[in-house]
């Protein structure tokens, strides 16, 4: 009697292991997170959020899915204690529950906080968890420890982020132009102010501070022909009246603006278009799917890509308002050619350094570091906005040509791009030698 007893006691308890081992494995198919990205993506340019505000989008959400997966591997390792005043995450539950669908639950619940359009996103999670629930056949309690889990790690992550200095300096006083001939002044179309004047007082992941990586200055502003500086804006003026075919597809392949001001006569409309940095999340999502990557992995290059990209943008503008350089459009409409028109439309903040050719190379760094030096893919980002397919041998070499592209579009001087490639190389190198996410 007492063998029959452990026999079927046994047999429960296999049954249920197996059965909470399908139920998971049906659940972990990283598509669920890379769909979720891409909506989170679409929902961003719809809301239309400026290049560094959308980096701290992507990085709050991804570190919120990061940190439910890894407190279910040993093999993963949490950001607490590795990335500022990010205190420990809640407890998972003792009872059995899906993490794959706790960290998609805590990437949609964080991610809406931080976006405007919350129903177009949550109507995406309300689709996703259909099809999990239908394809997976989970429910009942397990179900909703697991959503309530990852509910629970979204608010700690919300609540963490509260604390970085965004609120306040949504408060703070805009910039003010000033008539100095070398000084930032708002470009055409938009004559836009200019963005996130304060963004170096943003708390950073990993930087020690804004500060940490000062670039080169720019070069001292002259209108003197013999001067270096008039020779870097002539340099601009030329790079767009003889750039090639290949080299217009480049500026227009890496132009990522959020809200281009188009003017046709009277007429005038804006186009709305993904980040820079959204550009690399979406790179991430590219190779995460060509290395076949499950979701933990998966998971671990969208958190540090976002901490690169995050962390090189505060970087980048601490630079922007201190040199507060004028861009080469101004210049050239008013001291060369009043003719003259970039190939691309000149984004409203200063010009030094790039943040193409920072926010680039720190995250093709971060990418590099996931997957390796020499990592081919094909990116297929802007095909949705008309612009065909480009391949890449590496991510570095992804990183060059999106700096490169900004001379092509006529709105960055030479130092500009150079400088920042350094600065963002320095950005990634500090990241990805400070942060262990995964035990490689």
């Amino acid at each position: 009697m007492l063998r029959t007893i452990l026999i079927l006691l046994t047999s429960v308890f296999i049954f249920g292991c197996e059965s909470d081992k399908f139920v998971e494995s049906a659940i972990a198919d990283p598509n669920y997170l890379h769909d979720a990205m891409k909506k989170y993506t679409d929902v961003i340019i719809f809301d239309i959020f400026s290049p560094p505000v959308a980096s701290r989008n992507y990085a709050y959400a991804s570190i919120a899915a990061y940190e439910v997966l890894a407190q279910s591997d040993s093999n993963y390792l949490s950001l607490v204690g590795q990335i500022k005043e990010l205190e420990k995450i809640p407890d998972a539950p003792e009872e059995v529950y899906s993490p794959s669908l706790a960290a998609l639950e805590a990437f949609y619940q964080t991610g809406r906080n931080f976006i405007f359009s919350e129903d177009k996103f949550m109507e995406h999670r309300e689709k996703a968890m259909q099809k999990i629930k239908k394809e997976s056949g989970i429910s009942g309690s397990v179900l909703s420890r697991s959503l309530e889990y990852g509910k629970k790690v979204a608010d700690h992550i919300i609540l963490w982020s509260g604390n970085d200095l965004y609120k306040q300096t949504r408060t703070y006083p805009e910039y003010s132009i000033t008539q100095e001939p070398s000084k930032w002044k708002p470009t055409p179309p938009q004559y836009g102010k200019g963005i996130e004047p304060h963004w170096n007082e943003i708390r950073p992941f990993v930087l020690d501070s804004a500060q940490q990586f000062v670039p080169n200055p720019p070069t001292e502003f002259s209108l003197d022909k013999d001067s270096k500086f008039f020779q870097e804006t002539m340099e601009v003026y030329d790079a767009v009246y003889k750039a090639d075919e290949e080299q217009v597809e480049i500026a227009s392949f890496w132009d990522c603006n959020p809200y281009a001001l188009n003017v046709i006569g009277h007429v005038m409309h804006a186009t709305k278009k993904i980040t820079p940095g959204g550009h690399w999340m979406s790179i991430a999502g590219i190779a995460s799917r060509k290395a076949k990557a499950d979701l933990k992995k998966s998971s671990e290059a969208y958190a540090q890509t976002s901490i690169a990209l995050f962390d090189g943008f505060i970087s980048c503008w601490d630079e922007k308002y201190r040199s507060l350089l004028i861009r080469p459009e101004t210049v050239i409409n008013e001291h060369i050619d009043e003719d003259w028109v970039p190939h691309l439309q000149t984004p409203p903040f200063p010009e030094h350094t790039s943040g193409h050719s920072v926010i680039s190379r720190a995250a093709a760094v971060s990418l590099t570091d996931i997957y390796g030096d020499n990592f081919s893919f094909d990116d297929d980002t802007e095909v949705a906005y008309g612009i065909p397919i480009r391949s890449f041998k590496s991510f570095i070499a992804a990183s060059e040509e999106a700096a490169i592209s900004r001379l092509y579009g006529g709105i960055h001087y030479r130092p500009a791009i150079d400088d920042g490639v350094r600065q963002g190389e320095k950005v990634g190198k500090f990241v990805v030698e400070k942060l262990q996410l995964s035990l490689k």
